[in-house]
C-alpha cells in the first residue's frame, strides 16, 4: 500500500471527518455489509492448546527415549540402580523445563522460524550441559560417554519435533486459522492502534468496523472498512460467526460506552471493552489481552480452549457409542412411523445453535406433516394435541424422538449437555420467548445440548408461560457457569430416570 493510501486509511479517530477530495474513486461510496473482510475457519484448537499439545509431545518423546536407552544397558528396568537411573529419569523434565524458561512453548504470531530454533537450542543444550557435568561429577548414570549419547540424541529429537511444531504452527497462521473472527464497535484512535498492533501479529482477523456517528467515520482504517452502525451489526446475518465484539470507544464517554455495551450485552458473542486502565477499572471484570492491548470483558467471558476441547471429544466418543448402541431402535421406530402414519420419518425443524447460528436439528416425526412448522414453530404443543399421532405420543414421553439428534452431536452442532435448543420465532404468551428474558441470547454461549441441567430439574417441554421462560433460562445460566466435565457426566447419567419419571409435563 502507498503513503497516501495508508494514511487515508488510518484516520486516528471517528472524530476526524474523511476528506472527500483525497478520496479515490473506489471509495467515493461508503462500504457497506458487503464490503466486509472474509470470515476465517478457525481450527479446532487454539494456542494454549497448541502450546499444551508441544510440551506433552517433547516430554513422551524424551521419556521413550530414556527408556529405551536404560532398557539397552541389558539388566531389567527394575533391577537398573537408582544411580545409574536417576539421570536418564530426570532428563525429560529438566529438558522441557529449560526450553519452557528460554521461552520454546510460547509460539507467538510473528516469531521467525530460525528465532524459535535458537530458543529450544538454548533452552535444551543449556539443561543437558548442566545434567551432563552433574552427572560426571557426582558419578551418576553409569557409563558417561553412553549417557551423553543419550542426551545428544534428546537434543536432536527435540529440534526435530519442535522445527515440526513451529512449521505447523506457522502453516495455520498462514492460512488464518489460529485468528479470531472479530469486529470492532467505534472508529477511533483507540480501534487505528489496535488494528495497526494486529497487523504485525495477525492474531485477530478484524472483519468490520461499525460506528453510530457513522457521519464523522472514515471510509477505512488500515484497510478494514467501516461498514454500518450498531442498528447494522445487530440486524446483520453473519454476526453468528463472529467469535469477539472490541468496543474501542474511550471509557472517558461514560454515556456512549453504557448505551453501546447495555445493547451489546444481550448477544450470545463475547463483548470486550478496550481499556485505557488508568482512568478505567470495570469492577467485577476479567481482564485478558486483546492483540497485546488490555481488554474487559462486559459480556461473555474469555474461551476455554481446554474445555472445548475436551468436551468435543468427549461428544464424539460418547455420541458415536451412543449411535452405535441405539441405532437397532432407531431402525424398529423409523419403520413404526412409516406405518403409523403417512409423511417422511425425520422431522428437521431450523433451531437457534451456537452465538444464535441457525442450524437443523433432526427428531423423528411425531407429528402430521407440517413444512411451516420445519421453518420455525408456529403453536407449542399442549397437553392432548390432535397434532401429535398415536406413536408420537410414546417417542414424546420417553423422548426417543430426540434420538436423532446425535447425528447434530458428531456433526458439531450440537453437544450432549447443553441448554436445550429452541425452535426459531418460537413464542410464548404470544411473544418470542427471547423479548421476555433479558439474559435469553446468553444461553447460546455454548452449544445446545441432547439433554441439559434444565432437562433433570423439570423444565422440559414447551414453556407455556413467561415464568417458564425465565426459570428455564435460569437453569441453562446456571449450566453455562459451572459446566465442566464431571458436571456433565452427572447430567447424562440422570437424564434417563428424570425423563422416565416425568408424568407432568407436556411434550
Amino acid at each position: 500500500m502507498n503513503q497516501t493510501a495508508q494514511s487515508l486509511d488510518a484516520q486516528p479517530s471517528a472524530q476526524s471527518a474523511p476528506n472527500p477530495a483525497r478520496l479515490s474513486v473506489h471509495e467515493a461510496k461508503r462500504p457497506g455489509l458487503e464490503d466486509a473482510r472474509p470470515f476465517q475457519q478457525q481450527f479446532v484448537i487454539d494456542r494454549k492448546a497448541i502450546r499444551l499439545g508441544a510440551r506433552i509431545i517433547d516430554i513422551v518423546g524424551l521419556c521413550l527415549l530414556a527408556l529405551i536407552s536404560v532398557t539397552a544397558l541389558g539388566a531389567p528396568f527394575l533391577d537398573v540402580p537408582l544411580g545409574v537411573a536417576l539421570p536418564y529419569m530426570t532428563l525429560p523434565p529438566l529438558v522441557v523445563w529449560g526450553m519452557w524458561s528460554a521461552g520454546a512453548y510460547r509460539f507467538p504470531f510473528t516469531e521467525k522460524i530460525l528465532d524459535h530454533m535458537a530458543k529450544v537450542a538454548l533452552g535444551a543444550s543449556l539443561t543437558l550441559a548442566a545434567l551432563l557435568s552433574a552427572s560426571w561429577l557426582i558419578g551418576l548414570g553409569g557409563d558417561f560417554m553412553y549417557f551423553a549419547g543419550t542426551g545428544t540424541l534428546a537434543g536432536v529429537f527435540v529440534l526435530a519435533a519442535h522445527a515440526h511444531h513451529v512449521s505447523w504452527t506457522k502453516h495455520l497462521i498462514r492460512k488464518g486459522r489460529l485468528s479470531e473472527n472479530v469486529v470492532i464497535v467505534g472508529a477511533t484512535a483507540h480501534a487505528s492502534r489496535l488494528i495497526e498492533r494486529n497487523s504485525e501479529d495477525r492474531e485477530l482477523n478484524i472483519v468490520a468496523i461499525f460506528d453510530d456517528r457513522l457521519g464523522r467515520a472514515p471510509h477505512r482504517m488500515h484497510g478494514v472498512p467501516v461498514v454500518g452502525t450498531l442498528d447494522d451489526l445487530l440486524a446483520w446475518d453473519n454476526l453468528p460467526s463472529v467469535d469477539r465484539i472490541i468496543v474501542t470507544v474511550t471509557s472517558k464517554a461514560q454515556d456512549r460506552v453504557r448505551l453501546l455495551i447495555e445493547r451489546l450485552r444481550y448477544l450470545p458473542n463475547r463483548v470486550v471493552l478496550l481499556l485505557d486502565l488508568e482512568d478505567y477499572n470495570p469492577e467485577g471484570a476479567s481482564l485478558a489481552e486483546v492483540a497485546d492491548a488490555p481488554a474487559a470483558y462486559v459480556s461473555g467471558a474469555p474461551a476455554d480452549a481446554r474445555r472445548a476441547f475436551v468436551k468435543r471429544i468427549s461428544d464424539v466418543a460418547i455420541g458415536a457409542m451412543m449411535l452405535a448402541a441405539f441405532s437397532p431402535f432407531m431402525l424398529i421406530i423409523a419403520a413404526l412411523i412409516k406405518l403409523d402414519s403417512p409423511g417422511p420419518v425425520f422431522f428437521k425443524q431450523k433451531r437457534h445453535g451456537f452465538n444464535n447460528k441457525v442450524i437443523r436439528v433432526w427428531k423423528f416425526r411425531t407429528m402430521r406433516p407440517d413444512r411451516k412448522a420445519e421453518e420455525g414453530i408456529i403453536t407449542q404443543v399442549t397437553d392432548g394435541d390432535d397434532r401429535v399421532t398415536r406413536l408420537g405420543r410414546f417417542l414424546r414421553k420417553t423422548s426417543l424422538d430426540e434420538l436423532p439428534q446425535l447425528i447434530n452431536v458428531l456433526k458439531g452442532e450440537m453437544s450432549l449437555v447443553g441448554p436445550r435448543p429452541h425452535a426459531v420465532g418460537m413464542t410464548t404468551e404470544e411473544t418470542e420467548v427471547h423479548h421476555l428474558v433479558g439474559d435469553y441470547a446468553h444461553r447460546h454461549r455454548v452449544k445446545p445440548g441432547l439433554t441439559g441441567w434444565a432437562q433433570i430439574n423439570g423444565s422440559r417441554g414447551p414453556v407455556h408461560t413467561a415464568e417458564l421462560v425465565r426459570e428455564r433460562v435460569r437453569l441453562d445460566m446456571e449450566y453455562v457457569n459451572r459446566s465442566s466435565f464431571w458436571f456433565d457426566l452427572y447430567i447424562m447419567i440422570m437424564t434417563a430416570p428424570c425423563l422416565l419419571g416425568d408424568d407432568t409435563n407436556d411434550r
